[in-house]
């Protein structure tokens, strides 16, 4: 409920702080006082448009801050839960306006933007008058008021969750029959792929492993070179050897008378062919010992090419072909499987069709007999609101499945026997139109409503009777919301528990407006003026006191004022 609201600087009024009361309030007023500006500054609270001009003249800032007590549970929570707001006892939404039009918005003093206001605002509050648009008429909700009247909402909200599980569904056995169709285009390049992946059969690692023995054997290439290079020179036709061996052989020869010269000769040459043989024999040892094979060296060569192609063909790094081989397999085998997935999802969508329609013409039929169920309750209402020959109808017609089923629900009025039937909203005159969505707030009670619910001078251009019927009604709604009428009605004023009235005084050239909190003997006066007019007479303070002795239980506030600087 609206607990307080407390308003600086907007339009006439400079200064006020207005405590409210559960249950039911009544704002009376001469016409001009301004009744209308605390329901533009409640607005802007809300999220309404930020107009400078509502800021009062003279004054650089105007501001609203409204108190709102909500139970544990509360839609509005949702909400602050979205923005990141700590959940409190109360929630206050305060705006501030500026006179060139800016504006700012906060939330239990945490800045928000103006789109969390008009979130919460509908959750908060309702205002409802001839002229005001209402979103208890907006087609849009009719459907779910219905559902909260005949206590659906909880089968509603089934028939939306199986409406998505058959969308997923239907989604599902899409993208895969998507992806199969796609597969069966590309199955021949597969097929290809698979068998010339399987054939190469690539390990992750493999390029660098072979790069590695590559770059090992090359260098043994050149050391191999170089060593049949030494070995050429010890054995081929250059080789010193042969002759050295000669010379020996001629020297031992002719050795004999000249052994004192010649045989160091020998035995140094002997020494050289010795020494000779050693380095042959030491390079034939480390030519075997080289890890270097030439056409082990030409296997990996060729291995390195043909990965790389293969890598440059799939257009992947050679150390993925392993996994796009394994990948491609894979594909293979959905394929192979793809009928029989196919057949298991299409099962499922059949499935989750048949729950969604079950559920959804269930629910269908059980709104037909809440909208039987309404119209009579509507119907019962409309007689003491001098609507006795008007007919209050919920039309339902079937529409295309969706996720709120497969109902289109709206409210049409017949306004007298023989006039066309139409939608409430084009049908019903402004006085009628009130009336019914009074009815229909009375049948609806605190079903699907917001928890404080503002009518702005519905009871305009009725009678005494019907003003009566209507403040008995509201005070029926007051009995589990918050109801606040602005009225010109004694009959309605007279059954409210708070009394507020709103006055207007000028000083100088200043005017303000404000609002005071009436005790039992200030209301009797304000209600034998709304019956009088300007000069209050005793009949009509006899009258004023008649309407009140009834309702005497109800008055529960205690004095209080509100008032502006």
């Amino acid at each position: 409920m609206l607990s307080r609201l407390i308003v600086r600087n907007i339009v006439l009024i400079e200064a006020l702080d207005l405590d409210l009361a559960a249950g039911f309030t009544v704002l009376t007023g001469e016409t001009g006082a301004g009744k209308s500006i605390l329901l533009d500054a409640l607005a802007l609270a809300l999220g309404g448009k930020a107009d400078g001009k509502l800021v009062r003249s003279g004054e650089e800032q105007g501001s609203v801050a409204a108190t709102f007590a909500i139970p544990p549970g509360h839609p509005a929570f949702e909400v602050l839960d979205e923005v990141g707001i700590e959940r409190e006892d109360v929630l206050i939404i305060r705006r501030t306006l500026t006179s060139d039009g800016r504006a700012r918005a906060f939330v239990n003093d945490q800045p928000v933007g103006v789109g969390v206001l008009r979130q919460l605002g509908p959750l908060l509050v309702e205002v409802h008058g001839q002229h005001s648009d209402r979103a208890l008429m907006s087609p849009t909700s009719h459907r779910r008021l219905l559902d909260a009247f005949g206590g659906l909402t909880g089968e509603a909200n089934h028939v939306v969750a199986l409406w998505h599980r058959l969308k997923s569904a239907e989604a599902a056995l899409a993208e895969h029959e998507a992806a199969l169709e796609k597969a069966r285009e590309e199955a021949d390049f597969l097929r290809a792929s698979v068998e010339e992946l399987s054939k190469l059969d690539p390990e992750p690692g493999e390029e660098e492993r072979l790069s590695s023995h590559r770059q090992a054997m090359g260098a043994a290439e050149k050391v191999a070179t170089d060593l049949d290079e030494a070995a050429g020179a010890l054995e081929g036709p250059k080789s010193p050897i042969p002759s050295l061996a000669g010379v020996l052989r001629k020297l031992e020869r002719k050795a004999a008378g000249a052994e004192e010269q010649l045989n160091p000769v020998m035995d140094a040459i002997a020494a050289a062919l010795d020494a000779l043989e050693d380095a042959r024999a030491t390079i034939a040892d480390a030519q075997r010992s080289l890890d270097f094979d030439p056409a082990q060296m030409v296997e990996v060569e060729e291995r390195l090419f043909a990965l790389k192609a293969a890598a440059r063909k799939y257009k992947v790094p050679v150390d993925d072909l392993a996994d796009l081989a394994a990948r491609m397999a894979d594909e293979l085998t959905d394929l192979d499987a793809g009928e029989a997935k196919s057949d298991t999802l299409t099962q499922a969508v059949v499935a989750a069709e048949k729950a969604y329609r079950d559920a959804a013409e269930t629910l269908s039929d059980k709104r037909a007999a809440a909208g039987e169920a309404l119209e009579a309750a509507v119907a019962a209402e409309l007689a003491p609101l001098k609507l006795e020959k008007a007919r209050f109808i919920v039309r339902r017609e079937t529409a295309a499945p969706g996720p709120e089923g497969l109902d289109s629900i709206a409210y049409h009025v017949k306004t007298n026997p023989g006039s066309p039937e139409g939608p409430i909203m084009k049908v019903a005159s402004g006085g009628e139109l009130s009336r019914f969505l009074l009815a229909l707030k009375v049948c609806l009670a605190d079903k699907g409503s917001a928890s404080t619910l503002i009518f702005d001078e519905i009871d305009t251009g009725v009678g005494g009777a019907v003003s009566d019927a209507i403040g008995a009604r509201m005070a029926r709604l007051a009995d589990t919301l918050q109801v606040v009428s602005i009225t010109h009605a004694p009959q309605v004023a007279a059954r409210a528990g708070q009394h507020l009235r709103i006055a207007k005084s000028s000083s100088g050239t200043t005017t303000a407006t404000s609002v005071a909190l009436l005790d039992l003997p200030e209301r009797r006066e304000e209600i034998a003026r709304m019956l009088a007019g300007a000069t209050v007479t005793d009949e009509a303070r006899a009258a004023a006191d008649r309407l009140l002795v009834a309702r005497t239980a109800r008055w529960m506030a205690p004095p209080r004022t509100g008032r502006s600087g």
